[in-house]
């Protein structure tokens, strides 16, 4: 199910594989629609790494919901599922061979903050992570006026070809070919 107003988008589903790709796709268009563009790349990524700890941690089910909210300039990307365990973050760096346990730190490393906190309402957890975005462009305070000098069209010369022969003889030079003699 997917419910969104202005400033805020909210996603329930299954942390499966398969539908982790779609909710990346769902981020990806509500950011565009928010024209947050420069924000989508992190923003899949983190909501990505979340989903996946869910799927891979969450006890006793997957269901889960994605909280997306646009304040103030930042963008907040919220995780809750029922399981209570709150995630923690790896000390150091990670073995070269792991093929797991580095989700926490990429979301760290893509955002401006994270964190995670106790359902207040209820079992489980809300993992989040929030970016900034840059400012909209803003307009000058007063319409620049361009100058432009008009615009002269060049003079029209036209070509003729005259016999060197004919001139010299005193002989008549005909018109130009598309001239008509006046």
């Amino acid at each position: 199910m997917i419910s969104h107003s202005r400033r805020h988008c909210v996603v329930e589903l299954q942390a499966l594989p398969s539908r982790i790709g779609q909710i990346r796709r769902i981020v990806s268009a509500q950011l565009r629609h928010w024209q947050l563009d420069p924000l989508i790349d992190r923003a899949a990524l983190g909501v990505t790494e979340l989903l996946s700890n869910v799927h891979r941690h969450a006890q006793p089910d997957k269901t889960c919901t994605v909280e997306i909210e646009y304040r103030l300039g930042r963008l907040t990307v919220s995780v809750i599922d029922s399981d209570p365990r709150l995630p923690v973050l790896r000390a150091g760096e990670a073995d070269s061979l792991e093929t797991c346990g580095r989700g926490l730190a990429l979301v760290e490393a893509v955002s401006e903050a994270w964190g995670a906190r106790h359902q207040p309402d209820g079992p489980g957890k809300v993992v989040w992570f929030s970016l900034t975005a840059a400012p909209a462009p803003t307009a000058p305070a007063h319409p620049v006026r361009l100058r432009t000098k008009p615009v002269r069209e060049p003079a029209r010369t036209t070509i003729v070809a005259v016999d060197p022969v004919a001139v010299s003889t005193g002989l008549s030079v005909p018109a130009p070919v598309g001239v008509r003699p006046g």
